[in-house]
């Protein structure tokens, strides 16, 4: 079984940086009560959104080590590399996140489909109204 560390074992505290966390160059993820940060994944080819997943500490520090997407499943309870049953794996191109780091951007070559649907995006359709009826459209 998969050793876990907490958050402050693998990233610095967010009390250690001097300044507004707007500004620093220290990576220090702000993770939810949970343990988990949002992570959206995009192409790097287009920019289109993929999916989105949440990573645990041990998810961004495997992802960092290794170039390849893994996430923390919150269905299984457990942490999974992207395509290793599929084969539709992530190659992390670049790992941003946002302003105040609470979320994580994954840019990636994606090999296959990202959704479990066999489908190019997890986000293909869209929602919309028509009188008082609300549905989704598909948008592949």
């Amino acid at each position: 079984m998969l050793e876990t560390m907490t958050d402050k074992q693998k990233f610095p505290g967010r009390e250690t940086i001097a300044g507004p966390i707007e500004e620093t160059q220290t990576f220090a993820p702000k993770f939810g009560p949970d343990g988990l940060i949002p992570a959206a994944v995009t192409d790097a080819q287009d920019g289109q959104l993929l999916m989105l997943a949440y990573m645990n500490a041990d998810a961004i520090a495997k992802t960092i080590a290794s170039g390849e997407a893994w996430y923390w499943s919150r269905s299984r309870s457990a942490l999974w590399r992207k395509g290793a049953t599929s084969g539709n794996t992530q190659r992390v191109v670049e790992i941003r996140t946002d302003c105040d780091q609470d979320t994580i951007e994954l840019v990636v070559e994606q090999t296959g489909p990202a959704c479990h649907t066999d489908r190019r995006s997890c986000f293909y359709r869209a929602i919309e109204t028509d009188g008082d009826e609300t549905k989704l459209i598909l948008k592949e």
